[in-house]
């Protein structure tokens, strides 16, 4: 065997597995599925749609109005921990994972922290990659029209957020210190396939 034959052999071999990347740590040690694309046990809807399993992915239907935003929200508190989630968005979609929601019954902005995806946002300093109203995104990253990444630490005052692998907000805030997590399904096309917690 020649040598570039080698060579190319192990090549091969190398591709066979999976490049993994830092996002992938989410299935290790102290990581909890909190959807994990066969099931709603860990959530509770919000009243404003129906939210069904389609294809692995969650997804809101029958909202009551179509400029109505639906939240997914989840049966538990948190206060520090790190997320992940996988999703898939329209290039008009609004949405967004909220986080230490005060009120569950109600998510907002300034009752939570929101970890924005928002490609088309007006003031895109605050649109997808922000932390809305507390660390502005330069550059903003798109979202629309793949499936993306975005993980979330929220450690004492200290908040981040990594999307498709690069940091793109950071802030130190004491507004908000516990609550559940929501998922927003405002307006486009908006799918969750997975999503991962880890208490720290």
């Amino acid at each position: 065997m020649t040598r570039w034959a080698t060579l190319a052999i192990g090549f091969l071999a190398f591709c066979s597995f999976p490049v993994t990347g830092p996002a992938q740590a989410q299935s290790g040690d102290g990581w909890i599925a909190l959807f994990d694309g066969k099931n709603l046990d860990h959530w509770q809807g919000d009243g404003n749609a129906n939210f069904a399993i389609d294809d692995g992915s969650v997804v809101a239907k029958d909202k009551k109005d179509a400029k109505t935003t639906a939240f997914l929200i989840s049966k538990e508190k948190y206060k520090d921990f790190q997320v992940y989630a996988e999703f898939w968005v329209s290039n008009d979609a609004n949405s967004g994972i909220f986080i230490r929601c005060e009120d569950p019954k109600k998510p907002g902005a300034k009752t939570c922290y929101e970890c924005n995806i928002f490609d088309t946002r007006p003031d895109p300093s605050y649109g997808t990659g922000a932390i809305v109203y507390h660390a502005e995104v330069d550059p903003m990253p798109k979202a629309g029209g793949k499936w993306s990444t975005m993980e979330i630490t929220a450690k004492g005052r200290d908040l981040s957020i990594m999307f498709d692998g690069k940091q793109t907000a950071s802030v130190r805030s004491g507004v908000h210190t516990e609550g559940p997590i929501a998922l927003q399904f405002g307006q486009g096309v908006v799918k969750f396939r997975k999503v991962a917690i880890k208490p720290l």
